[in-house]
């Protein structure tokens, strides 16, 4: 059965700030951070009036002695000493944490749900920390006050009510701690569900699979002390100036000790140029830039595939002549499937990989003869790889170029996936798998003698539909914001509201508050700038950064209200009002996180002794046995990937659409409708595109535009009245902002062997718009950026 579901959304009342003024947009010529990062840091600290508390928290800031975890990026933390370990984006996302305003019960009676879903996302997150448990009121449409005890009484009532412990589901982001990550798989298995969607779902899971099939372990190799000693590096489909600020520290040390660094991206971005690392401050001092990139390749969207099958073509083709251009040693005595692999790139022609990559064969061979000079290689990529139709394959050619030259298990080399928030990696390693392993759910049940079911469980992309069909009756989600971070807006929107119950963990106010259930609460939780004062004291959180390196975090601020409580204690206070019989001392772990770090030490490998171990200067590294070139796949080798080339090119008339972040958000949260690094000010209803293709459609900059997405079952998705920006970026590629953009991906198309949502891969056409809406109204009108959508919703 399907149905249809029309549904009327304007994004210019539902994102970034209220327009105050005329857009416009001029490219960036400036250095990656420096004096620009420094002003926007001066600024937020000054309208949030935090110059004292703000130098605080960034003298606080990702240190090893009391000091808190940046709630940003999951970027390792230096390892030298370094004072200011910090960045632009992390400390926007601390003061945004550390905000004087409060949406307290008052607030809540003065405006109703209907009201507050006219507000722009950040007018909701505006208005302040979350100060007190609230209630969904349906006769006077408001959230109302109610005790942590009846909150968690009301939760257990819903869940236990359930025909089917399946008829719930649990969400996470990333920024659920290690033990409450621990702690909220462990309600949800002894409460007998798999059903543990998480925001990995959506970005690096393909990172995951396709590292687990090559080299049986589903993180990268690598550590900081291998960027210091690597001789190249290839960065794909990562703005790091944006995304992980820190790493410009990294890409100009590597730069000054004369290693090549590729970026591989559509776009040019500026943390592919020049930095200026703000704590280097006699750079800061005379404005001397680094060059942080020897070379820029630009792909068209997905044409990554067909560019790394070029390099290994390259590697394949010298070393006919070279008996040095293949490791063979290595490949003889750590590797699977090379002979197969070697047929086919042999029987691959360069002028395929030039139509697939959008790359011609002399850039190509300019890549590999970089690499093929390099001793020691590093390939890193973020979502610009992993949200392709084609991400595994993708990434297991990354791998396989890698395995041709020895890259793996030794200094300076392997492969590394950047992960995007604080712990969405230590999520998973803490258990957060709708997939889980035999071996991984025998030693938790064993450790808390629980009986964990079996069957997989629903990710992101089926617990939609699930939602939609009756099928899951209760949400509770920690952190984040799932209707606006989820795909396809108008489904998800749509399957939120079918649920009896719909339970947000979160810190402040935000869109899927406003989305909600027949039943609906709001549970507001401490922030990681905050201190966590447990009935045993000072409680500390542990994180896994990007390298596996886990570290302790400790808050350094009062809680923004007395009656705010930890993740770790609302998991608790659930787990306990709805299991009858559980013999799990809830109320213990739920204020001493030393005994949840006890038991997780007997539940998960890798974290043995762990509370001495984390009080390590630095915390302590899990190991990564691929690193030690043990390969736990079928073979006991690492295995060659002998994929077919995916398709990159869009079908004649269509383009393929990328969703990315501007400089001036961390996901769905908006700081601004400014993207620095790409001169843009006071817009984001917008689609960069190539100036051919302009021509090709009759448009010129600033036009106003609709933008249709087709799904693979026929149905269109649309938003109207966005603007057209002219920008360096390959023919037939087009990008814009998510979450405005997330609309048009279509829930039903995902990647068959990720299960990931294909935010960066939609195939759209871009169209002159009926709507003569004035741009310089954009956010106030509600005539631009208006979303059309009839989405066909299908059994999964």
């Amino acid at each position: 059965m399907s149905k249809r579901l029309p549904i009327t959304q304007k994004p210019a009342e539902g994102y970034g700030p209220r327009s105050s003024g005329t857009f416009s947009q001029d490219n960036y010529h400036h250095p990656a951070a420096g004096w620009g990062a420094a002003e926007s840091v001066s600024l937020v600290l000054l309208r949030n009036h935090k110059l004292i508390d703000g130098a605080r928290a960034v003298i606080n800031m990702n240190h090893e002695n009391g000091g808190y975890d940046c709630p940003g990026c999951a970027w390792p933390d230096d390892r030298k000493g370094l004072r200011l370990d910090i960045c632009e984006n992390g400390i926007k996302h601390a003061i945004w944490e550390m905000t004087r305003k409060r949406a307290t019960a008052e607030f809540f009676a003065a405006h109703t749900v209907a009201e507050l879903s006219n507000w722009t996302d950040y007018a909701l997150e505006d208005a302040g920390r979350l100060t007190e448990p609230l209630r969904y009121d349906a006769a006077t449409d408001q959230y109302v006050p109610l005790g942590w005890d009846d909150a968690f009484a009301l939760i257990g009532r819903h869940l236990r009510s359930l025909a089917s412990p399946n008829q719930a589901a649990f969400y996470t982001s990333g920024r659920l701690s290690n033990e409450a990550s621990f702690l909220y798989q462990l309600f949800a298995r002894e409460f007998g569900t798999n059903n543990l969607p998480d925001c990995s779902n959506m970005c690096h899971e393909a990172s995951g699979r396709a590292l687990t099939a090559a080299l049986g372990t589903g993180k990268g190799t690598v550590d900081l002390i291998d960027w210091e000693k690597t001789d190249c590096l290839i960065v794909m489909g990562v703005n790091a100036a944006s995304n992980a600020p820190r790493m410009l520290t990294s890409l100009a040390e590597a730069y000054r000790r004369g290693a090549q660094i590729v970026h591989v991206n559509p776009f040019i971005e500026a943390a592919s140029t020049r930095t200026i690392v703000p704590h280097e401050i006699m750079q800061m001092a005379t404005f001397r830039s680094t060059k942080i990139g020897t070379l820029n390749v630009q792909p068209r969207i997905a044409g990554d595939m067909a560019l790394m099958r070029g390099v290994a073509k390259y590697v394949l083709e010298a070393a006919r002549t070279d008996r040095q251009a293949i490791d063979r040693r290595f490949v003889e005595a750590y590797t699977s499937g090379f002979a197969e692999y070697e047929a086919l790139v042999s029987a691959t022609s360069w002028e395929e990989l030039e139509r697939q990559s959008g790359v011609a064969k002399a850039e190509i061979q300019e890549l590999g003869s970089v690499y093929l000079k390099s001793r020691s290689t590093i390939i890193t990529w973020c979502l610009g790889v992993t949200q392709q139709e084609h991400a595994v394959e993708t990434i297991r050619e990354i791998i396989n170029v890698l395995l041709l030259r020895g890259n793996i298990g030794r200094e300076g080399a392997g492969p590394c996936p950047i992960r995007g928030h604080s712990n969405v990696q230590g999520n998973r390693t803490c258990g957060i798998d709708h997939r889980p392993n035999e071996a991984s759910l025998a030693r938790l049940d064993k450790a808390c003698g629980i009986n964990s079911p079996r069957a997989f469980g629903l990710d992101t992309v089926r617990v939609i539909p699930a939602m939609m069909r009756g099928d899951v009756k209760v949400f509770v989600g920690m952190g984040g914001n799932f209707a606006r971070a989820a795909p396809d807006t108008a489904c998800t929107f749509a399957a939120l509201q079918k649920c009896n119950l719909t339970v947000h963990v979160s810190t402040k106010l935000n869109r899927s508050h406003l989305i909600h259930g027949r039943d609906a609460l709001i549970l507001p939780s401490i922030g990681r700038t905050e201190r966590d004062h447990g009935k045993y004291g000072l409680q500390g959180v542990t994180v896994e950064d990007s390298m596996s390196m886990v570290h302790l975090s400790f808050g350094m601020k009062e809680p923004a209200s007395p009656q705010l409580r930890s993740e770790a204690a609302i998991i608790a206070g659930m787990a306990k009002a709805t299991l009858s019989n559980t013999k799990t001392p809830w109320d213990d772990y739920g204020s001493n996180y030393d005994l949840i770090r006890d038991k997780m030490d007997e539940a998960i490998e890798g974290f043995e002794c762990f509370n001495r171990r984390v009080r390590q200067p630095m915390g302590f590294r899990l190991k990564q046995p691929a690193r030690e070139l043990v390969f736990h796949t079928p073979t006991g080798r690492a295995e060659f990937s002998t994929r077919p080339l995916g398709n990159a090119i869009p079908p004649a008339g269509k383009l393929v659409l990328g969703t990315m972040r501007s400089h001036d958000q961390w996901n769905t949260t908006i700081y601004s409708n400014n993207d620095r690094y790409r001169g843009v000010r006071n817009l984001r209803t917008l689609i960069f595109m190539n100036e051919d293709d302009m021509k090709e459609r009759g448009l010129r900059k600033y036009d106003l535009i609709d933008v249709t997405s087709f799904a693979k079952d026929g149905s269109t998705r649309v938003v109207r009245g966005y603007r057209t920006i002219p920008y360096r970026i390959p023919r037939g590629s087009v990008a814009g902002y998510m979450p405005e953009l997330t609309q048009l991906c279509p829930i039903g198309d995902y990647s068959v062997n990720s299960d990931q949502p294909l935010m960066k891969h939609l195939i759209v056409t871009v169209t002159p718009s009926d709507s003569q809406a004035d741009g310089k109204m954009l956010s106030e009108s509600g005539k631009n950026g208006e979303m059309r959508v009839h989405t066909t919703i299908h059994s999964m």
